[in-house]
């Protein structure tokens, strides 16, 4: 695109890109399932997905569903951002305590999020707080695992100059360590939103009547792959829109970085 064409055009320019492939399946299953080259039975074409989204809409029970899980995935990735960063700061700072704790959180990080699902039915019962701390789990290792690792890999000669310029710790930490773990801590955000929302789906499987993960199971049991597929794409939209929000706060924190933009 030409230096000189708008900013609107260029900042528009990856959103149509984004579309085309997504767009393109969707129109090309449409076209099969109406010449009957496939059934459409067990993987219905776009517009009975579309209905079965409209229709859920117009009940409210779409902005229901979406408003529990959005609200417990907040809360979860709230927690889990929160100690997972503190616990990573620990870490990436003190070799002690990296070497007394990491081994058990990389061997609580391998096990599956279902199965933590009737332990935490035992400790906390059906009801929010259970839901609410399993998504929070899923949030706290990634987070854990990039600020521990940005703090670790933060270059030696970066410490060496704030000597030289005989910074106080404060100053250290905020004209140094910040800048240099902010990046990697974004993009850990940014995973752990991600296990928020894969999370969510365990957790409103512990007796939720109302969330996303609910509507996909009474989908299931109605034999409403539609349904289904309604629910899967709300989650990829409410998911997209997030993380969105997350970046556009995340891009002004590091837009003196130097980095490579387009292509190589």
């Amino acid at each position: 695109m030409s230096p000189t064409a708008p900013r609107s055009a260029v900042r528009a320019r990856p959103v149509v890109l984004g579309l085309v492939l997504p767009v393109a399946l969707a129109l090309g299953w449409e076209a099969a399932v109406r010449l009957g080259l496939a059934q459409g039975r067990l993987m219905p074409p776009p517009s009975r997905i579309f209905e079965a989204f409209w229709s859920l809409a117009r009940t409210g029970d779409l902005w229901t569903h979406v408003g529990a899980t959005l609200g417990r995935v907040l809360a979860g990735f709230a927690f889990g951002a929160l100690f997972g960063t503190a616990v990573g700061a620990l870490a990436g700072a003190s070799e002690r305590f990296r070497w007394f704790f990491d081994p058990t959180l990389q061997a609580l990080r391998s096990v599956p999020s279902i199965a933590w699902v009737p332990l935490f039915l035992l400790w906390f019962g059906i009801f929010e707080t259970s839901k609410i701390i399993l998504i929070a789990v899923g949030v706290f290792f990634p987070v854990y695992l990039g600020v521990a690792g940005a703090i670790e890999g933060i270059d030696r000669k970066l410490l060496e100059v704030g000597r030289v310029f005989r910074l106080s710790g404060f100053a250290m930490v905020r004209r140094v360590l910040l800048p240099a773990v902010l990046p990697a801590w974004i993009l850990a955000l940014r995973s752990g939103l991600g296990l928020g929302f894969m999370f969510v789906v365990a957790a409103e499987l512990m007796g939720a009547s109302e969330g996303l993960g609910y509507l996909l199971l009474d989908g299931q049991q109605m034999g409403r792959p539609d349904q289904i597929l309604a629910a899967i794409i709300a989650f990829a939209l409410l998911g997209k829109l997030c993380d969105g929000v997350l970046v556009a706060i995340g891009t002004p924190l590091t837009a003196w970085q130097d980095t490579r933009r387009g292509r190589l």
